[in-house]
């Protein structure tokens, strides 16, 4: 057995007998909080606050019952649910936009939303939000008490439900990965297209490992929310849509970095349809997407190479995979400082290179590996990763998480996916 799937294989059988108690301390409901994250320049750094715009409930709760007190993995920012007496009942962590732009070192303020969900609790919890730069150091945290008798909890996802359709149940909610797709840039008139499109998305993610193997563990539901618009906003085009999410392209003027920032209202369009994960599918032939880890994949639904897209994108949003590829004489350290190890299991500064897929790698493999050598070492350690150039490895010379031509995932990549799909689904 491998470390990778050591380190999240322990974690299952560490928290296997607390899934008896979830009914005792969480109700099927679940706690959804909308988070503000802002930056404020001030003198030579960054002053990064949290704050809490909203808390409402759900119908249901479509999250683990198991390995409730564990991290999947370590994200840019976490999330704990305590009881008033300090136990640790619930960990979750993502990505986020904000993440991304605190690295471009923007001298103007900005505000971007999260929205976190947890299993709702049956008494008063204390609610802690913690976000870390790209060194891991703490910059904001926000702490909270939820009372669940509250009148204030909006309960959404009853009056009005998005019409949906599901594409494939693999297992029943409470052991099965769920997986939404909503529909983004796709008129009223157009939703036959939508749900076609959202066939091709599951058809290309279950036609990659371990997600071929692992079809029964999942649930995808495609979610038809109407737009004015058909289409999606392409700034450099001076081109802008009235779309269900708002989402566009030229993100942090990357034109092909497609993403949105209206994630309270891509939520509410799936308030009442039980969901962990979300996929976005943008109504365009423009090439581009985006994936954010436990936040959404975003990605353009007519373009040819659709399929290889919202596969790479479901790698960062589901599997927290990093991008493998780089720029050649770059080294991007604002991201990724050489002296930090990163969180994402598939690429290492050396630093803590024991934590990756190290014992993955056949004795008398050489390292660092050469590309000559990427048919004799499927596994290694080849530089370049993480957009730099030097300094950064991956675990293979080709990978899904590199480009769009290579057909599979790399091994490295295959084993944290299994690893964490396990985590999610498996309770003993």
């Amino acid at each position: 057995m491998k470390r990778i799937l050591f380190l999240l294989i322990a974690a299952v059988v560490a928290s296997a007998g607390y899934a008896a108690g979830f009914d005792s301390v969480f109700a099927d409901r679940t706690l959804r909080v909308d988070y503000v994250f802002t930056g404020f320049p001030q003198d030579d750094s960054m002053r990064c606050v949290t704050s809490v715009a909203s808390v409402s409930s759900l119908p249901h709760w479509a999250g683990r019952r198991h390995n409730l007190d564990k991290l999947p993995l370590k994200g840019n920012g976490n999330v704990t649910m305590t009881s008033l007496a300090g136990d640790t009942l619930y960990r979750t962590s993502f990505s986020s936009l904000f993440s991304e732009w605190l690295a471009l070192n923007d001298s103007r303020p900005s505000s971007f939303e999260h929205s976190v969900l947890m299993p709702f609790p049956k008494d008063s919890v204390n609610v802690i939000l913690s976000l870390t730069d790209a060194r891991h150091r703490e910059i904001s945290r926000c702490s909270f008490i939820v009372d669940p008798a509250d009148e204030l909890i909006a309960a959404k996802g009853k009056s009005h439900i998005t019409p949906h359709r599901y594409i494939h149940r693999g297992a029943v909610l409470e052991r099965a990965v769920d997986v939404a797709i909503l529909a983004e840039g796709y008129t009223a008139e157009e939703m036959d297209s939508f749900y076609r499109h959202a066939e091709v998305a599951v058809e290309a993610i279950f036609s990659h490992e371990p997600f071929k193997s692992m079809k029964d563990r999942f649930n995808f539901v495609a979610v038809a929310a109407p737009s004015l618009d058909s289409g999606v906003s392409v700034p450099r085009l001076a081109d802008w849509k009235s779309t269900a999410v708002s989402s566009h392209f030229s993100t942090f003027h990357s034109d092909r970095y497609l993403t949105t920032g209206s994630i309270f209202a891509l939520n509410d369009l799936l308030a009442g349809i039980p969901y962990e994960h979300i996929i976005v599918l943008a109504n365009t032939d423009e090439y581009g997407g985006g994936g954010i880890y436990n936040s959404y994949t975003l990605t353009a639904a007519r373009h040819p190479l659709f399929r290889p897209v919202v596969v790479h994108e479901f790698g960062h949003s589901f599997g927290g995979l990093a991008d493998e590829y780089f720029y050649e004489q770059d080294v991007m350290t604002d991201t990724y400082p050489l002296d930090v190890e990163p969180w994402e299991p598939n690429i290492t500064t050396l630093v803590d290179f024991d934590s990756k897929w190290k014992s993955l790698i056949p004795q008398g493999v050489p390292q660092p590996t050469s590309p000559e050598d990427a048919v004799k070492y499927p596994v290694g350690l080849y530089e370049g990763g993480g957009y730099s150039f030097k300094g950064i490895y991956r675990p293979a010379h080709e990978c899904r998480m590199r480009n769009n031509t290579y057909p599979t995932f790399c091994p490295a990549c295959r084993a944290a996916l299994t690893a964490l799909i396990d985590f999610y689904t498996l309770s003993h």
